[in-house]
């Protein structure tokens, strides 16, 4: 008979009463019931058991791998448990620090009062990078940077605190190494600028050469005009001196020879022409004086009508043949910042259209300018192949570029996202309805 079956009667043969044998069945099957939790409940035990012993690890694993010192104190300040940092520190194992006072790790009785003050004062509300000196185990005394937080019980109630420290000597070790690194980045940075602003100068080249080229050209040939009638007048000059009155008719005919009335004619145009070509060249060298400075941020009054034209003019005289820029500018386009930073991004802006739309049949660029909601907004549209989707996103990323190695750093971009931020504007990027790709810089009004 097995075990869940039940007997058909009493063991001294007498018959179950009526309803018994039900009655069995039933007790039977509270009992697998109650197994089957027992099963069950030792099974959920086996499981938080596991779970808590790795808790347990995890919580040891941090703990060991703490470079700062950890101490858990009661409420009263005595020591409950340490991390090795604190072991390291202080030359003892976990047993000979474990339920002694926290206060005998400082240096000496001062400390030790003052600590006990600071953190009977501030005890409920937390000691942050308060510096005490601490005995270390070789005997020394060392500066520790301490904080201390409260340990409360679900009910509010104080427990006892929780104390980290680090030593004073590694905070400063690693602020000087966070200060060394920030001063090469600073150094690194510098050095970027000034390549990327030598390869801006470098585009200039060939459109400076020819904007000097003509006002040059044509002051040394009014020059040389200025030259030979240098001859004439002086030996009309010497004539006249040389010779008495009664000889106005000769040097009539000797005027008339030389052609004095037309030199005397021809002058006023010869100075005005050297005068207008002096000024044009002392505007170019004013110019590539003022991008030359573009790391001095010197706010003045910007008109980017001309800040346009002039970086149009540059990019176009070293561009390739077929380049075309359309301007559609409204006028007086000021706004207040550095002409020299706001060329250097303009031109970028120009050139990287003209390489953008290098492999089309008639590359075109389109500038247009307006006043739009207290802002000067000019929009660069070329009718290039656009920008990749996945490309938008990184545009203003320094070192980002989808040239070929060789052709471009990556940082044109990147700089004139950050020149146009610090004069308050903002710099974007999206590709045209039409297709190309279209750059939106916008600059506050002048006031």
């Amino acid at each position: 008979m097995s075990a869940s079956t039940p007997p058909a009667d009493y063991a001294d043969g007498s018959p179950l009463p009526p309803g018994g044998e039900q009655a069995w069945i039933e007790v039977i099957q509270k009992m697998d019931e109650v197994y089957n939790d027992l099963l069950q409940y030792e099974v959920a035990l086996e499981e938080k058991n596991a779970a808590l012993e790795e808790s347990h690890q995890f919580i040891e694993s941090v703990l060991t791998s703490m470079s700062d010192i950890l101490i858990v104190c009661d409420r009263n300040g005595g020591i409950e448990e340490v991390n090795s940092s604190l072991q390291h520190f202080s030359g003892k194992s976990a047993d000979e620090l474990e339920h002694t006072p926290v206060f005998d790790l400082f240096a000496d009785d001062a400390e030790r009062s003052r600590a006990r003050e600071v953190f009977s004062r501030f005890g409920r509300k937390g000691v942050h990078d308060c510096e005490f000196f601490l005995r270390a185990g070789d005997g020394s005394t060392v500066p520790v940077s301490m904080n201390c937080t409260p340990r409360l019980s679900q009910t509010g109630k104080l427990m006892g605190m929780v104390v980290t420290g680090r030593p004073v000597g590694e905070l400063r070790r690693a602020y000087s190494a966070l200060r060394q690194a920030h001063d090469d980045l600073k150094r690194t940075q510098g050095q970027l600028l000034h390549a990327e602003k030598m390869v801006s100068l470098g585009r200039l080249v060939a459109g400076v050469a020819h904007e000097l080229n003509n006002p040059i050209s044509f002051v040394l040939g009014n020059v040389l005009s200025l030259r030979r009638y240098e001859s004439r007048l002086e030996s009309y000059l010497n004539a006249v001196h040389a010779t008495d009155a009664a000889d106005h008719a000769a040097l009539g005919t000797m005027r008339r020879e030389l052609r004095i009335d037309r030199i005397l004619a021809d002058m006023p145009h010869l100075i005005d022409g050297m005068i207008e070509g002096a000024e044009r060249t002392r505007d170019i060298v004013d110019a590539l004086k003022r991008f030359s400075a573009v790391d001095k941020m010197t706010p003045e009054q910007v008109n980017l009508n001309e800040v346009v034209e002039r970086s149009v003019r540059w990019v176009v005289q070293s561009a390739t043949a077929g380049f075309v820029v359309d301007t559609d500018l409204a006028p007086d386009l000021l706004c207040k910042g550095s002409s020299g930073q706001l060329q250097q991004v303009l031109m970028n802006l120009v050139q990287n259209a003209c390489d953008a739309t290098a492999s089309q049949a008639e590359p075109r660029l389109s500038i247009v300018g307006r006043m739009e909601d207290g802002m000067v907004t000019l929009h660069f549209i070329d009718n290039g192949p656009g920008i990749p989707e996945e490309h938008l996103g990184r545009l203003f990323e320094p070192f980002f570029t989808t040239k070929p190695v060789g052709q471009g750093t990556g940082l044109g971009l990147s700089i004139s996202y950050g020149i146009v931020e610090r004069h308050g504007g903002k710099l974007s990027a999206r590709n045209g309805p039409a297709g190309g790709a279209e750059f939106i810089l916008a600059l506050p009004v002048e006031s």
